[in-house]
């Protein structure tokens, strides 16, 4: 078996410094080249456009500048965000070919579900309190993953090397007294900031206005679990083997954390996700049958298929000529697909919201798990990726869906 070595940043010495002024240059090549390579995408975005079953909105300023917000960060994680170098291109392709001869071996490909094991309770390592936050009162917690790899599976020892990964960390806001539902808040691609979390999760309306528990973990490689230099490197950077692990720990580590909340007594626990925590919400939903609900935000539903519209075509040609078989890409992202698994959550448990406008997860992507789903309760809204955080159709639902499924009932709240 071929080993391939992630080339993220390595910190310290004489590389760390080579690193540094490769990681500038390249910075600089791709931020001279931004016009036409922005050029481009949208010229190949609007050709694979699927709008059907999509709403239609009426385009004025408002809806413009929610769209510009979107292609402001589109354009900073292009310009910033470390990706394999075409010289990895060929060994990880070969490192994708054995994966998916492992998969298809064990059955995981024709039956996904079976790849993901339940995860055995978590033992807390640490819980530190933090009384005086400007966020409100809450708790960081610490405890193994303790998640590994298959035996034998490609890519298991370079992941099992990402040593801050190994910890999980997740931060909850709890009421005193009885004790009350829990909502756990999955968070996107690039959070993992308390910060940002919080704004994104509106945890003051849920946990103050709601009166719900909240508890927000940290996913693999965001955060203080990062391995490259900003948080999320390493998950969407080329490397799909690694891509595939850290998709499925997102949902171990989520699903341990639920675990633990049912045995210290939870009366009830659903889960929410945006972006890639909506992608993990989904993925959950779909191995935990005791959810009371489940809310998919904003959520992409195929990796691949994200690639395909946001990369110029030019560029997809180069990944196969490096000898990068996306047919195969597409096979191993299986086991973790919400739209390859069977939801075990009844529809009326199920909920999802997406932007008409969507410019980073298109929106035919939440429309497909709409439909994988069943058709539940959807809210559209007029507006893009980043602009979930102040719509007002988005805070509804959820609050449709806790109040639907007894969640705030049992919180003291009607």
């Amino acid at each position: 078996m071929r080993r391939v070595q992630y080339n993220g940043f390595q910190a310290g010495g004489e590389s760390s410094m080579r690193s540094s002024v490769g990681y500038g240059v390249g910075v600089a090549l791709r931020s001279g080249a931004m016009p036409l390579l922005m050029g481009m995408r949208w010229i190949a975005g609007a050709a694979r456009d699927d709008r059907i079953g999509v709403p239609s909105t009426r385009w004025d300023i408002k809806l413009a500048a929610k769209v510009a917000l979107d292609e402001f960060f589109f354009a900073t994680e292009l310009a910033s965000a470390s990706i394999v170098s075409l010289r990895d291109g060929r060994g990880l392709g070969e490192e994708v070919v054995e994966t998916a001869a492992f998969f298809r071996k064990r059955g995981w490909i024709d039956h996904p579900a079976s790849y993901h094991e339940a995860p055995p309770p978590l033992e807390m390592l640490s819980r530190q309190d933090h009384p005086s936050s400007p966020m409100g009162p809450y708790q960081l917690l610490r405890f193994e993953s303790g998640y590994e790899p298959h035996p034998g599976e490609p890519g298991r020892e370079r992941w099992l090397g990402y040593r801050a990964n190994r910890i999980a960390h997740a931060r909850p806001w709890v009421h005193r007294g009885p004790p009350r539902p829990w909502l756990v808040c999955i968070p996107g691609y690039r959070m993992g900031r308390l910060s940002v979390d919080f704004t994104g999760f509106r945890v003051r309306w849920l946990h103050r206005e709601l009166g719900l528990n909240v508890a927000i973990p940290v996913m693999p490689l965001h955060g203080p679990r990062s391995q490259g230099r900003r948080g999320g490197d390493g998950f969407l950077s080329g490397n799909f083997v690694d891509t595939v692990h850290a998709q499925t720990q997102a949902a171990w580590d989520v699903r341990r954390l639920i675990d633990w909340l049912r045995a210290y007594g939870a009366p009830a626990v659903g889960i929410h996700g945006v972006s890639l925590g909506g992608y993990t919400a989904a993925l959950v939903a779909s191995l935990d049958s005791k959810l009371d609900c489940a809310i998919a935000g904003i959520p992409p539903t195929c990796f691949l298929r994200l690639l395909r519209s946001q990369l110029p075509r030019f560029l997809l040609q180069v990944l196969e000529k490096t000898q990068y078989p996306l047919d195969r890409v597409e096979e191993i992202l299986r086991v973790t697909s919400p739209l390859a698994l069977t939801p075990a959550l009844p529809r009326e448990r199920r909920f999802l919201y997406a932007g008409v406008a969507d410019q980073l997860a298109s929106p035919d992507q939440a429309r497909d798990l709409w439909r994988h789903w069943g058709r539940p309760r959807m809210a559209w809204y007029d507006g893009s990726h980043v602009s979930f955080v102040w719509e007002q159709k988005v805070k509804a639902l959820i609050r449709e869906a806790l109040e639907g499924n007894g969640m705030l009932r049992l919180g003291g709240r009607s």
